[in-house]
């Protein structure tokens, strides 16, 4: 029997949760792409470390958390935050694109939670939250070599519709560009 305690809360993320919510993303990206058991990719340590501070820092967390148009939710379970989802106007280079378009910035999972629907639950958070605030196509990017994340996003109707160079530091990842609507 599962305990009310055992149940992840998901709600809208706070300016409080700047720091945790940085914690988590740096974690969740070495997990992900850098550790021998993810993708593995090889970063340049200085450029890994550019990237984690820019990205995660609590500071820059803070400021994307406030930024105007944007949205966050968190996966909460006793106070520790196991996953996360960002989107807003989007930023993607494709000539079709604008920033009145929205755009999935981030679907993170900690690998502590992976399997328990959060990103399924995230997700569907962020799309109906996207929807409601445009009226043209949606977008996400998303790294070339993960094809579990491509084939969820295609599972609700998204569609490769270009490519880019993702900036990891001075490393360039390849990236999709993905557009449903």
């Amino acid at each position: 029997m599962t305990s009310t305690a055992d149940i992840a809360l998901i709600r809208a993320a706070r300016p409080e949760d700047a720091e945790a919510l940085g914690a988590l993303g740096r974690r969740t990206f070495i997990d992900t792409f850098v550790a021998a058991d993810g993708f593995a990719i090889p970063y340049p340590a200085d450029d890994l470390a550019a990237f984690l501070d820019a990205s995660f820092s609590p500071e820059a967390t803070a400021r994307k958390l406030a930024e105007p148009g944007a949205a966050w939710w968190v996966a909460e379970r006793n106070g520790d935050l196991l996953a996360f989802a960002n989107a807003g106007p989007n930023t993607l280079p494709h000539p079709e694109a604008t920033p009145a378009n929205m755009e999935l910035r981030r679907l993170y999972v900690g690998k502590s939670a992976q399997g328990l629907g959060l990103g399924t639950q995230l997700l569907t958070a962020s799309l109906d939250w996207m929807e409601a605030n445009t009226e043209g196509p949606l977008w996400i990017g998303v790294w070339s070599g993960n094809t579990k994340a491509q084939r969820l996003y295609a599972a609700y109707g998204f569609e490769k519709a270009g490519e880019y160079q993702y900036p990891v530091g001075a490393w360039m990842d390849d990236e999709f560009i993905l557009r449903r609507g």
